[in-house]
């Protein structure tokens, strides 16, 4: 693997790599327990953790926080599959099933939050894969760096499909005691037979969505990123409605609708799946993202107008809120600007 000329950092958030990504010390590790079997761990000491975000992603945040790298959640769309390939690994399979876990990302944070030219910034975390994926409640990474943003009195949000999130839900109240704390849950979508289908390994919706229900009644601020919005899979009106209704159900501050988008990497991994369960809507979706990775403005829009106005009929209107100190949840650093729209 190409990994002795590469940094470990997340290519869409970095420039160029110039030093060792892993060193050649790094441990493989697996586990013979029916959640982990059939996945490798490659357990690195990371040269930095705390990453900055160059400016043309058009992304709420500069700064970001990523423990991980490869998710075990294995949703079919994730755009960050791609950057597997930086390690010679295989954007499908081996993103989902070889994970690169900083075990020194704690260490690292409280290290680099200490140091005199850090400058207290808003950093976000589950930009790039998920932070509390199934591996954080073995590596318990999560923990550490918490309690260095808490001490440190540094603003963060976090974006996430796990349930985990709640394990830490003390430190998450401690921390919002002393700086600005944002916290956001993906659900696309509450059809179970479709999360089955397209994230097979994470938690179902109704579950992600008790998860905002319960940091919002422990009075963390909770937004929803209501992404991927699939084309002719999940975006009907009825689908829609039934999906904001159970996000304003749930006390959520906030939703950001999302249509899905396909780069590179993502797009190939997708695409093969659509054709074999979806044969019929491979030329709707060829249509729609024939010239790139986004479906055309005027459908965006027009999905976004619809989630607009079932917010608001909910009783879910208003933007999303975050202090001048937090960074706000948002969505992956892939997204385009038309895309950023917070109800």
């Amino acid at each position: 693997m190409r990994w002795d000329n590469l940094r470990l950092t997340d290519p869409p958030e970095q420039a160029a790599p110039t030093v060792p990504l892993i060193p050649r010390g790094a441990v493989a590790t697996t586990f013979d327990t029916p959640e982990f079997r059939g996945m490798t761990f490659y357990e690195v000491q990371a040269r930095s953790i705390i990453n900055r975000v160059p400016a043309a992603s058009h992304v709420p945040f500069q700064w970001t926080i990523n423990p991980y790298r490869g998710c075990s959640h294995a949703c079919v769309y994730c755009f960050a599959r791609r950057s597997h390939e930086y390690l010679e690994m295989d954007s499908g399979r081996d993103f989902d099933s070889k994970i690169v876990v900083k075990v020194n990302a704690a260490e690292l944070a409280r290290r680099e939050l200490a140091a005199p030219r850090w400058g207290g910034h808003p950093i976000a975390m589950g930009t790039n894969v998920d932070c509390y994926q199934r591996a954080e409640g073995r590596y318990r990474l999560m923990p550490g760096v918490l309690a260095a943003l808490r001490d440190f009195r540094n603003p963060f949000s976090i974006l996430t499909k796990g349930a985990l999130i709640l394990r830490d839900l003390e430190l998450l109240a401690e921390a919002a005691e002393v700086t600005d704390v944002g916290t956001a849950v993906s659900v696309g979508f509450t059809d179970d037979e479709l999360w089955r289908a397209v994230e097979p390994g994470t938690p179902r919706p109704s579950r992600r969505l008790e998860v905002c229900a319960t940091l919002a009644a422990r009075g963390l601020r909770c937004s929803v990123l209501m992404a991927p919005i699939l084309p002719y899979l999940s975006d009907s009106p009825a689908r829609l409605a039934r999906t904001v209704r159970a996000i304003a159900e749930a006390g959520a501050t906030g939703v950001t609708p999302i249509v899905l988008h396909l780069r590179p990497g993502a797009r190939e991994w997708f695409m093969a799946w659509l054709a074999r369960e979806h044969p019929g809507l491979v030329p709707r979706y060829q249509e729609l993202y024939g010239r790139g990775a986004y479906a055309p403005k005027a459908y965006q829009q027009r999905v976004a107008g619809q989630v607009r106005e079932l917010a608001e009929a909910c009783g879910l209107g208003g933007r999303s809120s975050s202090s001048s100190r937090g960074a706000p949840p948002g969505p992956p650093a892939s997204a385009g600007p038309e895309q950023l729209t917070l109800l």
